[in-house]
């Protein structure tokens, strides 16, 4: 496919560097009512980019078994009562027309591509396995320098090689999360990075290193990511809404404190 038009934000809607909370790790913090799916002014390029991936490259950005299983529909459900809270959302039958137009037929595909062609969001399931909680499907179309292919069927610790903070006290702590979720809770947390590319998908192998040039121009690039257990089962959803925009554009505020870390190439927050 041709490469992607720059899609990016007006503006920098999650800052984590400047919430006490956010800018330690792991950051979680309580999803307020209503808060747990976001939408914002890059969505109808966002959401035009991600059905073009699902149809052109599908085995790169879409994972999971053959047939679709209960937490998929789990996800689809909990996605279709968040929708129903958006007026900009219509609903026609079995037909939902998206904010910018599109209509989207709720049975035309597996839940889990409904769910994801429906809100700005890539989704990742997460379910009980021998080693833990183990990612077992999910679409992931904006992947800021990891492999969707590479991690299916692994569990948090594999997921998270190899970061070096992803040690395993760090993974105690979360695995201490998914088991005090409660049915339809969620907690959001956030990374940060900075690019000089604003492509949004950007898949890399463990031992690629993301490239970065501090004197080339720079995208700042956030992912506000969530934890929802869905409805009474055991699978776990892992939401990941992308904020990008060009480092001009941040305000005064997030201009001055942006760590230096981050603006040499670094990251904050980030466990993948």
């Amino acid at each position: 496919m041709n490469r992607t038009p720059e899609i990016c934000q007006s503006h920098l809607g999650v800052a984590p560097w400047m919430d006490p909370l956010a800018a330690r790790l792991p950051g979680l913090q309580p999803v307020q009512p209503g808060e747990w799916l976001q939408r914002d002014d890059a969505f109808s390029g966002q959401m035009a980019y991600r059905d073009a991936l699902l149809a052109e490259r599908a085995s790169e950005v879409l994972a999971g078994p053959a047939e679709p299983d209960k937490a998929e529909s789990d996800l689809l459900d909990a996605v279709l009562a968040w929708i129903d809270t958006d007026r900009d959302y219509a609903r026609t039958g079995d037909t939902i027309v998206r904010p910018d137009g599109v209509a989207i037929a709720i049975n035309a595909n597996r839940p889990l591509v409904t769910a994801a062609r429906l809100v700005q969001e890539d989704m990742l399931i997460l379910q009980p396995g021998s080693d833990g909680y183990t990612l077992t499907s999910g679409v992931l179309c904006f992947p800021a320098s990891w492999t969707l292919g590479q991690k299916v069927g692994r569990g948090m610790m594999g997921i998270h090689q190899p970061v070096d903070r992803y040690d395993e006290g760090m993974g105690k702590r979360v695995d201490r999360v998914f088991a005090m979720l409660q049915p339809d809770q969620a907690v959001w947390r956030a990374n940060l990075l900075c690019y000089n590319d604003p492509e949004l998908f950007q898949p890399r192998l463990e031992h690629e290193r993301r490239p970065f040039d501090r004197d080339k121009p720079v995208w700042v690039r956030v992912e506000r990511q969530t934890l929802r257990r869905l409805g009474s089962s055991a699978a776990v959803v892992f939401t990941i809404h992308t904020w990008l925009t060009p480092i001009d554009r941040l305000s005064p505020e997030q201009a001055a404190t942006l760590p230096e870390v981050v603006r040499n190439g670094g990251s904050m927050g980030e466990t993948n």
